[in-house]
């Protein structure tokens, strides 16, 4: 497995060239991300394979990958991401080293895996994620997984009936991932922030550096800080004073966040980077960055934050 920044870009390195017009397998970019990914998997399961010119093992797992999805018949996609072009986009997601795979669907990681894997266990992964998906385009009319459910039950607000539903779950797959980031920000939900901190510690190393799991992470990492943060309304008496007071706007934004209003959180840091987006060694920026990781990748305000944050950086 070759690890990101490991050695240079090998001169005339085959790039995993994709055939024009063809949309089952196709070369993304952060721009494209949203529509590639997060929509189409809206519809049929979506693999990301981050990938690096200068990466041997990409070599052997980007053909296997394509050879799969085609055989798939566009029940699943397949999406490639050259990390060295999408740093950001990489870093965002947490890439750590190349290869490595993503499984999206319906907008949301389901699983993934890093480095090259035989073909048997490629085609193992797609045929668990065309069950998943209900046999592809034109599935069943069933309802809502257990997992949706409980996501759904946290983006709604109520911890206390998803942590529920995810510390059961968590009995029959106790190293699903999305079960131990989900369980974990359920229990924050609940101001129970050492015990999400346990949760996460307790994740296996295979999985530990999954989106869902260091999502959570972010967010406990922001829990633990709400200690040193004043109320809101006393922050923004601050402001009205003088609205150029950055450590003030960066201290509501804190505050906002971790009382359940991200969006009006990520503004205020968008509104420092705006004004001055150097301050204290680009904190808004890095704060924005823990923001995305702490709502997950595909999450719709971190895609529209990820937007406006390199709409105003290359302005």
């Amino acid at each position: 497995m070759a690890i990101i920044g490991a050695g240079g870009r090998t001169p005339n390195t085959p790039t995993h060239p994709t055939a024009a017009g063809d949309d089952v397998v196709k070369d993304g970019t952060i721009t494209t991300f949203a529509q590639d990914v997060m929509q189409a998997s809206q519809q049929v399961p979506v693999l990301v394979d981050f990938w690096a010119p200068w990466c041997g093992p990409c070599k052997q797992l980007t053909p296997t990958l394509e050879k799969v999805v085609r055989a798939a018949q566009g029940q699943v996609k397949l999406v490639k991401i050259n990390i060295d072009e999408n740093a950001e986009l990489a870093q965002q997601l947490r890439i750590q080293s190349v290869p490595t795979v993503y499984a999206f669907w319906q907008g949301q990681p389901v699983t993934g895996f890093a480095g090259a894997q035989p073909e048997s266990q490629v085609k193992q992964l797609v045929d668990k994620l065309i069950e998943t998906a209900g046999g592809g385009v034109g599935g069943g009319e069933e309802g809502p997984s257990a997992l949706e459910q409980a996501r759904a039950l946290l983006e709604e607000g109520d911890f206390r009936t998803a942590a529920e539903v995810y510390s059961t779950l968590l009995q029959d797959e106790p190293e699903k991932p999305e079960l131990i980031g989900g369980f974990a920000r359920a229990l924050l939900g609940l101001n129970r922030v050492e015990d999400a901190r346990k949760v996460l510690d307790q994740a296996p190393a295979n999985v530990s550096q999954h989106a869902e799991i260091t999502g959570a992470q972010a967010a406990v990492d922001l829990a633990e800080s709400a200690g040193k943060v004043r109320d809101p309304q006393i922050v923004e008496e601050d402001l009205r004073r003088d609205p150029d007071d950055h450590a003030a706007r960066l201290e509501l934004a804190n505050g906002l966040f971790l009382r359940g209003q991200p969006e009006n959180a990520i503004e205020q840091l968008l509104t420092i980077v705006k004004r001055d987006r150097s301050w204290n060694d680009d904190a808004a920026r890095k704060r924005l960055l823990t923001f995305f990781e702490a709502l997950g990748p595909t999450h719709p305000l971190t895609v529209q934050g990820r937007r406006k944050l390199s709409s105003l950086l290359f302005s």
